[in-house]
């Protein structure tokens, strides 16, 4: 019944919110309501007999007229604060050096014990320090520069990798052969040139709460409230200092003494509480003290203490518990939320957004992970980019490369031709050409009074997966444009002097399928028994029948198109578009006297146009199929379809099976046999390099003998018989020979080998890589080897090398690009984009590259402009930004653009504790700025405009205390789905009903709920 009851609560809360827009009473005009008051932005017109009254606002000062912000502090010992005070408009918060975390009380800060996690890091052993942590090592090693990894003691002459070098932290070498040390930041070089010293700068100097430098090292001083421990580091309240150096036999006596006393005087409840800690009730016998649940009585009699309900069987908690004064907490672990109950954990799902990955989102209990597509490789931790293939060793091409989105492609000069491999280049008179692959072919035909049309594909089938509803299936060879080659202004045409020979129309057309949704499913039997006997009538029956080179079909269903600011879709005319491209080779047996090469391409675009006329009727009245694999296949399906064929739910697309609750596509080296219903291995002889295709393609084999074969290929160097890495042949199959010294070759099945260059010679035959090559330099990560000079250059801004020893440096992915030349790790590749979607109800901001490091010098601007009579509310669940540069990353929300405007919020700080607020102006101006200095995660901040009516019960509930006091309550302004749930009902009251009961009760911990709920009620009090 709880949990029904706190579901009632949470409802009352938002119903109570949309009845009194609605039961508001009549207008009356009054100097509050229409804003002619002379009252303070940050004050509160109260309307009185005639009149009316400003007064400030909590948190702010003055007359009603000026108000101004009370800095706390400046009040209180800082406010209160052991380390870092923060003035905020109208409030204040404490925060902590890093190496602590804040106490309970919010005020307080507590070492944090790095080692328990992952052992802070430390290859060996993790020791914890106030503030800090440092890591040691076993006997016969010495910790290296990184402080944490160990390295085996050398016992030969002094250098850095012998241990008695001297130096306390850092060893670096000198060019004459010696050794220099350094130190740690946060520590300083002691006059011996050997040691360390430490300073505040480091761990807070080891010091709880206050540290000075001094000549001699830091010493610690305590808050005013508290008092130092003999460790001379850590604090303690001065009554609990007091309580612990107080003589054990003093108090005893002390209390021997009282009970004398009380004998004596016979204590009534109505005398200082009787002595009672908590309750005290009057007996014929003297007071009778009694503990209010969670605490226990003493043997005194009078005193309380508190229960510590962990140690009995976890406090009942999934995860951690968590003891607090007459109470206890149970926490989930990062990755996990609380539910209703406050008890067991549920996980996260991330993946319920779909901004949270660019491509496929995997959610796991805890944690989630990211995938890219084939081609594209992951920035930012989680977003795709298109991997430069050609950048990396040219892309293994022989002669040239061109990268494609999601792939690249080989060409050759003329006089030559792309091998089998399709990387070297042979020349065109060299090999017999290979068997050309069976071309796609339209068939369609007159079939109850309108045309049925099926497209048949026979081989380089390739089915890919968009978002819901949508798919792309290609057909046949795509003609590459080569570097030299030349397009037409409408793109129909590419040719080059390589293919003149074979000219080709390419056009592009698209079509509706009426009601019809995106949905490639297997067609019915008798509808294959259509297509079969409409397949196996004479050509003569065939309206149209032609045969395309490559055919490329994209279906989108059109509710996938934008939806209304309330969520539901804007437009009602559901059904589903497919984009085709059409490339078509021009025959040139048709060429004659009378009808030289540009009349017969004119014949043929008058029938392709005609063809496409006739596929066009076909697909509108959703008559038209595709046909690989030995099944035919229905592009699209109506609703009616869909609910009336009898599938059962969940069913999957083409090129998937069910797996439990989901769909999972067959994996490379499969395929899905439509007649078994499952995924079954490539056969030998044959291969697959994609995910979710309905068969596989032939693998390359030498002309006029057997080579052993692979069942379950995954691409084509996997199909057997291929000439190893560092070997070669004239066709690419055995038997090859090794590469010559001074050559390599990385990749299987070539006829060539690469030359190291710039006279370099390799040590051994049969070399696989480049790094076999002896170079006169060895270049560290960030450069590469310039076989023409010989000496190692900074890989340019754009790209990076994480490898030692290469001779060239890797594209940056996408739009992306380095902050500075000489970059090590495609996570240096960085997104400049400023992010973020700004909508009238709801929107978010988001630094660059989020949830990557933020890139260096650039700035964003962001204007949140509300429709009339609503406000703005902030939330920043998390925010990074380095320290160190002394505020040269910073953020700001302020009124307009000018810097003596009304300000919201300004940090150049990292905070990892959420914080909402409501805007000061009804208009916001936000700015993100960095330097060129250190980096960091940024941020993601949502926010939401409300109606102005609730402005007195919003700032009420983000400016207590107890909303960010909880771990729990924390997590809930950090999680994603419950802050969207949130937001849309603000946004909308109406909204709410669109959650249901068991929803809404497993959306929130009680106290929460109870929490909110005594916020509305006061707000409702008349």
């Amino acid at each position: 019944m709880g949990a029904i009851w706190a579901a009632r609560d949470f409802c009352l809360f938002f119903l109570l919110l949309n009845s009194r827009q609605s039961a508001a009473l009549a207008e009356i005009r009054d100097p509050c309501a229409d804003g002619s008051d002379g009252c303070h932005i940050d004050a509160i017109c109260q309307t009185t007999q005639g009149s009316y009254k400003c007064t400030c606002k909590a948190g702010f000062k003055g007359d009603g007229h000026h108000c101004e912000d009370t800095d706390e502090c400046d009040l209180d010992y800082n406010g209160g604060c052991v380390h870092e005070c923060n003035n905020i408009p109208g409030n204040y918060r404490c925060t902590c050096y890093d190496g602590f975390n804040l106490a309970h009380d919010g005020h307080n800060c507590l070492d944090v014990d790095e080692c328990k996690f992952n052992n802070g890091g430390c290859q060996h052993t993790c020791v914890n320090t106030m503030g800090s942590y440092e890591c040691r090592c076993k006997e016969g090693f010495f910790l290296s520069d990184n402080q944490h990894t160990c390295i085996h003691r050398s016992v030969e002459g002094l250098n850095c990798m012998n241990k008695e070098h001297g130096c306390a932290h850092i060893c670096r070498e000198t060019p004459k052969g010696g050794v220099a040390c350094e130190c740690r930041p946060g520590f300083e070089l002691a006059r011996n040139h050997r040691g360390c010293i430490l300073t505040c700068n480091h761990g807070n100097g080891g010091c709880q709460h206050t540290c000075e430098d001094t000549e001699n090292g830091p010493i610690c001083r305590c808050h005013a409230r508290y008092t130092l421990q003999p460790d001379k580091k850590s604090c303690v309240e001065r009554d609990e200092a007091t309580a612990d150096s107080s003589n054990p036999n003093a108090t005893a006596f002390a209390e021997a003494d009282k009970r004398v006393k009380r004998r004596l005087l016979m204590e009534t409840c109505a005398v200082n509480n009787g002595g009672c800690d908590c309750t005290c009730k009057d007996t014929s016998t003297g007071v009778r003290c009694s503990c209010p649940v969670g605490f226990t009585l003493q043997p005194d009699g009078k005193t309380c203490k508190d229960i510590d309900e962990c140690e009995l069987h976890n406090g009942g908690c999934d995860h951690s518990c968590r003891n607090t004064i007459g109470s206890f907490e149970c926490n989930c672990r990062k990755g996990f939320k609380l539910l209703t109950d406050e008890r067991a954990c549920q996980d996260v799902d991330e993946c319920f957004f779909e901004r949270t990955c660019d491509h496929t989102c995997v959610n796991s209990p805890g944690a989630f992970q990211c995938l890219c597509n084939k081609g594209y490789t992951m920035y930012g931790l989680a977003h795709c980019g298109d991997i430069n293939e050609c950048s990396v060793n040219n892309g293994g091409c022989e002669q040239g490369c061109e990268n494609l989105l999601g792939g690249f492609e080989c060409f050759c000069r003329p006089g030559y031709r792309l091998h089998w491999n399709r990387k070297d280049c042979v020349e065109d008179d060299s090999l017999p050409p290979a068997q050309p692959p069976s071309k796609p072919t339209l068939n369609c035909s007159k079939q109850e009074g309108g045309d049925r049309c099926f497209l048949t594909c026979q081989s380089q089938v390739h089915i890919s997966s968009g978002t819901e509803d949508s798919y792309t299936v290609t057909c046949g060879l795509p003609l590459p444009c080569m570097a030299d080659a030349q397009r037409n202004l409408s793109g129909s045409l590419c040719s080059g002097p390589e293919i003149a020979g074979v000219p080709r129309i390419k056009t592009t057309a698209t079509f509706r399928s009426g009601a019809a949704k995106c949905n490639l499913k297997r067609t019915e039997e008798k509808l294959k028994e259509s297509l079969n006997s409409a397949h196996s009538d004479s050509r003569s029956l065939f309206t149209e029948n032609v045969q395309f080179s490559y055919v490329s079909l994209r279906c989108t269903s059109s509710g996938q198109r934008a939806r209304s600011r309330h969520g539901r879709r804007a437009g009602e005319d559901d059904g589903s578009s497919i984009t085709a491209e059409f490339e078509l080779d021009v025959n040139l047996e048709e060429v004659t006297e009378s009808c030289d090469l540009s009349c017969v391409r004119r014949r043929s675009e008058k029938r392709l146009r005609k063809t496409i006329r006739t596929l066009r009727k076909s697909i509108n009245r959703e008559q038209f199929h595709l046909r690989f694999a030995g099944s035919a296949y229905e592009i699209s399906r109506s609703p009616g379809q869909l609910s009336g064929t009898g599938e059962l739910p969940g069913q999957c697309a083409a090129g998937q099976v069910p797996v439990g609750r989901k769909c999972v596509s067959c994996g490379a080296g499969t395929y899905f046999d439509g007649d078994q219903g499952r995924c079954v291995l490539c056969p030998a002889g044959m291969y697959q390099d994609e995910e979710g295709q309905m068969s596989c393609e032939i693998c390359p084999g030498p002309e006029g003998r057997e080579i052993s074969k692979v069942v379950g290929a995954r691409n084509m160097s996997e199909c057997g018989g291929q000439c190893p890495p560092g070997q070669y042949s004239s066709d690419g199959f055995i038997p090859c020979l090794p590469c010559p010294l001074g050559t390599y070759q990385p990749e299987v099945g070539r006829t060539t080998c690469f030359p190291c260059g710039g006279s370099l010679v390799t040590k051994r035959s049969a070399a696989v890589t480049f790094q076999e090559c002896e170079t006169k330099v060895q270049c560290s990560p960030g450069h590469y080897y310039n076989t023409s000079t010989h000496r190692c250059i900074r890989c340019p801004i754009g790209t990076y090398q994480g490898e030692f020893g290469q001779n060239y440096c890797v594209s940056c992915p996408g739009n992306t690009t380095t902050d500075f030349d000489g970059s090590t790790n495609i996570m240096q590749c960085k997104d400049r984009h400023c992010g973020g979607e700004l909508g009238d109800f709801t929107g978010y901001i988001e630094s660059p590259n989020y949830p990557g490091n933020y890139p260096a010098n650039v700035e964003c601007t962001w204007i949140i402009n509300p429709p009339a009579k609503r406000r703005i509310l902030i939330v920043v669940p998390e925010i990074f930004l380095p320290i160190e540069d002394e505020c040269g990353d910073y953020l700001v929300m302020r009124k307009s653009s000018l810097v003596n405007s009304v300000t919201t919020y300004e940090t150049c700080q990292t905070y990892e504790r959420p914080i909402a607020f409501t805007s000061r102006s009804k208009r916001l101006w936000i700015q993100f700025k960095s330097n060129e200095g250190n980096s960091g995660k940024g941020f993601q901040v949502p926010y939401v405009t409300y109606d102005e009516d609730y402005q007195e019960l919003i700032e009420d509930i983000v400016r207590d205390g107890r909303l960010y006091a909880s771990e729990n309550h924390q997590e809930i302004l950090k999680d994603k789905k419950l802050m969207k749930a949130l937001f849309d009902v603000l946004a909308h009251p109406q909204n709410f009903f669109n959650y249901t009961a068991q929803e809404s009760r497993e959306m929130f911990p009680k106290s929460f709920i109870r929490f909110l709920r005594s916020k509305v009620l006061r707000f409702l009090r008349p």
